[in-house]
């Protein structure tokens, strides 16, 4: 099932399953959405929770017991209740439950809510702790978005342009961080897109260092962008080889380290979210 919402510049089309953000189009019918190519990339833009990124060995320990979680966690593999819908907007609810708890021993409400107003959309995440112990957690997501999103263009006319033109990027071994660190420099806070950029996997950003970035096309003129202020890490993507969408992810959590010793309490960007309260976060994509 499907929610759509819509406003004078957009409609949104959000898929019940994993609370995905599945079409973005405009007035014009071009689509900013990557639409899930099955040879390709499978998905839009999922959900990322209760981890984000991988876990070493694919498993954490959580008081003794080990407990076995894919990449990026589960929500963007179940179903979302719509719990409210709008014109333009809509609320998406998964409650812990018994499958949940073999994997992920906690319980939780987690809400996504999506609002449009004129060329934005807006995420909202909230995760709520209604259990009597700590909840630890991350949550991210992970758009992906056409690109090019024209048929006379190409990957290559494309762009991502930053705050500024120095960053410190944080290198991955087989997904996991490394402590080996590389400077991005830039010109004009401009990174032209190039399918060799990411034959190392995602570009990675620690230390809140993404705040606004944006997807540009330098032949049309085209631009996404998405604006997560104070989110700790960002991560940049796209499949090896690819020259047919980017993913711009902002995260509240990141990979474990290649060293990591599994404890999840002590995992790098793990959230402590004590009982009965909430946590809250959102993000803005502006298409224009």
């Amino acid at each position: 099932m499907q929610a759509v919402i819509s406003s004078e510049s957009l409609k949104v089309t959000i898929n019940h399953f994993g609370a995905e953000l599945c079409s973005v189009k405009n007035k014009n019918g071009i689509e900013f959405i990557w639409q899930a190519q099955k040879d390709v990339w499978a998905r839009h833009a999922p959900v990322l929770f209760p981890i984000v990124g991988k876990l070493k060995d694919n498993f954490f320990i959580y008081e003794g017991k080990k407990y076995e979680l894919p990449q990026h966690g589960f929500a963007r593999d179940n179903e979302f209740e719509l719990v409210n819908k709008t014109a333009d907007s809509c609320t998406f609810q998964l409650r812990s439950n018994i499958e949940t708890k073999k994997i992920f021993p906690f319980d939780f409400v987690f809400v996504v809510v999506y609002q449009v107003q004129q060329n934005t959309v807006t995420k909202n995440y909230k995760i709520s702790n209604p259990a009597n112990g700590v909840v630890y957690f991350n949550a991210g997501d992970h758009p992906g978005f056409n690109c090019p999103l024209t048929p006379n263009e190409t990957f290559e006319d494309y762009y991502i342009e930053f705050e500024k033109n120095s960053f410190l990027q944080t290198k991955l071994n087989n997904g996991l961080r490394t402590d080996a660190k590389t400077v991005l420099n830039l010109k004009d806070n401009k990174l032209f897109l190039t399918k060799e950029l990411f034959d190392n996997d995602a570009l990675v950003f620690e230390n809140n260092q993404i705040n606004s970035i944006s997807l540009c096309s330098a032949k049309l003129g085209h631009k996404i962008t998405l604006q997560c202020q104070d989110w700790p890490y960002f991560g940049i993507w796209t499949k090896k080889g690819n020259t047919g969408f980017i993913c711009l992810e902002p995260w509240y959590g990141i990979a474990d380290h290649e060293n990591s010793n599994h404890e999840l309490t002590k995992k790098e960007g793990i959230i402590h979210l004590p009982p009965k309260l909430e946590f809250k976060c959102a993000f803005s994509l502006i298409f224009s």
